[in-house]
């Protein structure tokens, strides 16, 4: 089984005390690539970093994460701009809009992510969309900005039906990850209308742990049992999941095979 991790902040400080030991057990699991997104521009050094150590498995994203777009968010963006035009990326990302909490900045996170869409048709990178609480929104500015240079996948999805139908319709994929293997979760029936042919697998380390480590960090290794789950619920083999999403990864992120 060979998978890849397509979401995992593993530069983050979690893992300060065992990075290298986390990221050997994923590869021993069979997890060939971790693919890590930006959050701002204070996560830069420490993400590069990584990627430099394990240029094999780690692959670096660019991007401005809407939890940090706050009154500076132009100046986050020049800074995010200029690293993007210095090295090579697999995706504008963490972007996106986030209102659960706070909506204080929502007019600055709807032009942070319109500013970062036309950097990846510009650059023909995929993004990589956070939505939470915030379809809506997402959906109103990729209406008006989606052509075929656009390609993409929503991270951690936990959409409904009609959510999938939108989706499906610009041609982006669907991060799913440790949520699908909860025991009450209402993702199961969602997913079953989402075809393998559009599924990522990520974990979103250090976060959203699968059972059966569920309340304890999450890391890259534990993407085989949320591998098994999606197996469980198209009725294949692991094997065959992973030789489907592995390719689909591959394909949107123009990694090497």
């Amino acid at each position: 089984m060979e998978i890849i991790d397509t979401h995992a902040h593993l530069y983050l400080e979690e893992f300060e005390e065992d990075r290298t030991e986390v990221i050997n057990r994923a590869m021993e699991n069979g997890i060939i690539q971790c693919l890590l997104p930006n959050i701002d521009s204070g996560s830069i050094s420490g993400m590069l970093k990584i990627c430099s150590s394990f240029p094999e498995v780690c692959k670096p994203m660019m991007g401005l994460h809407p939890g940090s777009v706050h009154d500076d968010f132009e100046n986050e963006l020049k800074i995010i701009e200029d690293w993007l035009q210095r090295d090579k990326y697999v995706a504008i990302g963490e972007i996106g809009i986030d209102l659960f909490r706070d909506k204080s900045y929502r007019e600055q996170q709807l032009e942070a992510f319109k500013i970062q869409i036309q950097w990846a048709k510009k650059s023909g990178l995929p993004v990589v969309i956070h939505a939470r609480e915030s379809f809506r929104e997402i959906f109103n500015i990729l209406d008006r900005l989606t052509d075929d240079r656009l390609k993409g996948v929503f991270h951690s999805f936990t959409g409904n039906e009609d959510q999938v139908r939108i989706i499906n319709g610009y041609g982006f994929y669907f991060g799913i990850n440790g949520i699908i293997t909860y025991k009450n979760t209402d993702l199961v029936k969602t997913v079953e209308k989402i075809s393998p042919e559009r599924v990522l697998l990520e974990t979103d380390s250090p976060y959203l742990s699968p059972v059966p480590r569920r309340g304890k960090r999450n890391e890259s290794s534990n993407l085989v049992f949320i591998a098994e789950r999606l197996a469980q619920i198209y009725n294949i083999t692991t094997d065959e999941l992973s030789f489907i999403t592995t390719r689909n990864a591959t394909e949107l992120f123009n990694l090497k095979k």
